[in-house]
């Protein structure tokens, strides 16, 4: 089955012209990334408080290639396809580029967002050093965003083995 999916970016290129556009209208972009594997009540939290930053909220989201490296071979347990659609749904997200290298340097200095927006959890010093410098290079604030304590992808993941696997 293949799912339509309008808010996926079918390439870097197109996701740039949509930014652009976005840019002649004189509008603000906020770009972050993540994994986003079973979605979740801190990830629409933290999500909704991103598009507060701008007028425009894309997500770089992880391949399933990426996800192994960073988080294990048993990750990701939506395939990136399904992660795209579950977060194609909310009303706040405008546009998803998955990006396939373990580093999102090459869609930073492509997008060229406004604002780059990352959970509480982070800090600039957390930040990979060659992002943080593309960041710099492209002029983004960077904005970090309300931590939601309580909520992860790790806690789901035991809760649902816990309960004998639902």
């Amino acid at each position: 089955m293949t799912l339509e999916n309008p808010k996926l970016f079918t390439s870097l290129d197109v996701a740039v012209a949509a930014r652009e556009k976005l840019r002649a209208a004189g509008k603000r972009v906020v770009l972050t990334n993540g994994v986003f594997d079973l979605l979740h009540t801190g990830h629409l939290y933290y999500l909704q408080k991103a598009r507060a930053l701008g007028d425009a909220l894309f997500i770089a989201l992880n391949s399933d290639a990426s996800v192994r490296e960073l988080k294990g071979p048993l990750r990701p347990v939506q395939n990136e396809t399904e992660r795209a659609y579950a977060l194609a749904a909310a009303w706040f997200i405008d546009g998803i580029i998955v990006f396939r290298e373990k580093r999102l340097t090459n869609e930073i200095l492509a997008l060229k967002p406004d604002v780059y927006s990352k959970a509480g959890d982070y800090t600039l010093e957390k930040l990979d050093p060659g992002e943080r410098g593309v960041l710099e290079k492209v002029g983004a604030t960077i904005d970090f965003m309300p931590f939601l304590p309580g909520f992860s992808t790790t806690n789901l993941i035991a809760k649902i083995k816990a309960a004998g696997g639902i």
